[in-house]
Parts: structure tokens; sequence; C-alpha cells
């Protein structure tokens, strides 16, 4: 079983806040609080500006609703995947919630676990949040922009854009594009890093504060979710420093997937998605991808790294029967082999022994991480 080291407090956000940024060879003299909060407007404002792709459909946003625990809501995005700023292009993984991700540490290699940890995008392949945000913009299945140039000048139309980025990074910025694309990048992520991402004031938040009470079957839930269920191993709900859980340990893990047959029909992919194990280039870690936040889960389907699964219920009763001969309630079908079987997880899931009953608490145990925001 893992065992989960790495929790982040807010006041560990704080100082990450205060030490991103790209390195200005000239900044300008105000106090970290003032630059930093600056950056945030900015990146705040890059990030739904729909001007900075191709054809200026489509921006951040487009696949992180700040509106909608930061994923895709847009029609279509229902078979797995988000469609791109042609509105053709279509990838062959789901848009994960942006929602705290700026928790979760650089990638890199865990010696003492034995474990890849960390890091951005689905199979780690970005090593902090600056470097996510310079991959969107272009990537020829999302934004589709050229090249860092090409971004830069969009840029440039915006006279607002001009002013901010001199003001806070100083008055050569645009002296070099690929400074100027690193400062866009960087102010990005200082807005992903600010509350707007990370409230933390869901009904479980408020219940470890003590101001809200679980109901008996979210109550039911929980000890499942700690104990027979073993989700806790990969998504502890309580931490050993008296921090707030993010319900991840930042690891990565082949959960035995079945391919997303609707998804490749639409995009024609039929290469085999190795995730992780292709990044780092380890045949045995072949199908393994981040484990995601369960915060705001009851309302950021589908689900998994291809979201084959559109209910949360079918999410659970896979991890209960996957192995054990349990129907698909989806397809009303037997599960599928995973797209790479040999390697996935067997000591966690696919065989718990969950009744109905207890595969329906933990739902409504799953369902108290939501956000107040996004609650319905």
């Amino acid at each position: 079983m893992k065992q989960t080291k790495i929790f982040l407090s807010t006041i560990a956000l704080a100082m990450i806040i205060g030490l991103t940024g790209c390195e200005e060879p000239t900044e300008p003299d105000m106090d970290n609080a003032t630059r930093n909060q600056k950056k945030i407007t900015l990146g705040e404002q890059l990030f739904s500006d729909t001007n900075l792709s191709q054809n200026r459909t489509m921006s951040c946003a487009s696949c992180h609703d700040l509106n909608h625990a930061m994923v895709d809501t847009r029609a279509g995005s229902e078979i797995g995947a988000s469609k791109g700023d042609d509105n053709v292009a279509l990838g062959d993984r789901n848009a994960p919630t942006a929602a705290y991700a700026a928790f979760s540490p650089r990638f890199h290699f865990d010696a003492g676990e034995g474990l890849f940890m960390g890091g951005q995008f689905l199979d780690g392949r970005a090593k902090d949040l600056k470097a996510q945000a310079k991959g969107p913009f272009l990537n020829p299945l999302e934004m589709q922009m050229p090249d860092k140039g090409s971004v830069i000048e969009r840029i440039k139309e915006n006279a607002m854009y001009i002013a901010q980025l001199k003001e806070i990074y100083g008055d050569d910025i645009f002296n070099d594009d690929e400074k100027a694309y690193d400062a866009v990048a960087d102010s990005i992520a200082l807005f992903e890093m600010s509350p707007v991402f990370a409230p933390f004031n869901s009904k479980y938040d408020k219940y470890l504060a003590g101001k809200e009470t679980l109901t008996d079957m979210e109550q039911e839930g929980l000890k499942l979710f700690e104990g027979k269920a073993m989700c806790s191993a990969c998504h502890p709900a309580i931490t050993d420093n008296g921090s707030r859980p993010l319900f991840t340990d930042f690891s990565y893990d082949n959960l035995g997937v079945p391919v997303n047959n609707v998804l490749r029909s639409a995009n024609g992919v039929s290469d085999i998605d190795n995730g992780l194990g292709k990044e780092v280039n380890d045949p045995s870690l072949n199908g393994a991808f981040k484990v995601s936040t369960l915060r705001n889960i009851a309302v950021t389907g589908p689900y998994m790294h291809n979201g084959v699964f559109k209910d949360l219920k079918t999410v659970v009763h896979f991890y209960n029967t996957r192995d054990t001969g349990g129907i698909n309630p989806e397809t009303s079908n037997p599960w599928e082999p995973g797209e790479v079987d040999a390697t996935k997880n067997i000591s966690e899931l696919g065989n718990l022994g969950l009744t109905d009953h207890e595969e329906d608490a933990i739902v409504a145990f799953l369902d108290t991480l939501t956000d107040e925001k996004f609650r319905p």
C-alpha cells in the first residue's frame, strides 16, 4: 500500500506564491505581495481570453470553467475529451479539474516511496503549474497557436496587457519572446494558485471544522472510504499534520481503465495510451496516470483519464467489482479489460466486496467534497 507523505497547508501555498515567478532581469520596484496580486489579476484576464487561440474561440477557461469546478462543460465534452480551437480536433484524454492543482508538488521521483510524484497533466509531463500553462497555447489539439511569438503578438494587440506586463516584469519584457511567454505563463500560474481555485469550503471542510454534521449515510461512506474500500490509500481524507486534506497523494497508478470506445471512434486514435510509462520510459509504469484529487468529484464527470465513465456510482462499482465479473451499469455488459491490463493495480481495487448500499454510502460521502459554489 502506498504511504502518503506529501500534504501542503495554505501557509505552504502562500510560500509557493511568494517564490514562484520567472527570472526577470529588470523587475520593477514593488513589494512581493503587490507584485503577486498584480500577476494574479493579469493571470485571471489571460485565463479567459479567447483571443490567445488560433481562431480566437478558445481560452484556458474553455476546458476549465471557473463556474463549474474548473472542468469542460461545453457541448460534446461528455464523450470524454475536449474539442480544440477549430471545433474539430479532439484529444484522447479527459480535461482534469484545475481546482486545487496548485498543491501538487513539482514532478519528481521519491526514492523513499519508490514512486514518481507530483507534476501537472495526467501523465506528469509538466513539472509545475507554470510549465503546464505554457502547453495548451501551442498544442495542435487545443489552442493551436503555431509558436510562442504568435502568442506574444496576440498579447501585444491589447494595450492593457502591454502596460501590465511592463509594470510587473519590466519595460524590456517584450525584447525577448521567450521571456514574455514565460511571464504570461507565470501570471496564469499565480492566478491558479489563488483562492478562486482552492476555497476549501465544502461540507466536509465544514465538518472537519466542527461547523457541519454529516448524515448517517455520509458518515458510513467516510468510514468505508478510510477502511473497507481502501480509497484513502491514494486519496487520504485525514492528514497527518492537521492541514486540510487534498484527497490525493500525488502519485501515479494504473487502475485498469478500459478504452473509451466512443471517444476513440470519434477521434480516430488507435495507439495505446501508456501515460506515465511513456513519459519516463518505463514499461512497468505503462497505463499509470496521476491520482486526481477527489475534491468536487461529484460535479466533474465524465470520469477516469479518458472520460470512459459518466456516473460517479459507476466509478465506485468499477473499483468494487472490476475483477469479479461485475457489470458496467452504463453498458449492461461485463467490464472490459483495461487498456494496459498487465500492469494494473490489483491490491487496492477490483475485488472490494462492497454491497450496493455501501457503494451508495461512498458516493454520498464523495458528494460532501463539493465546494460551496459548485453545489447544485
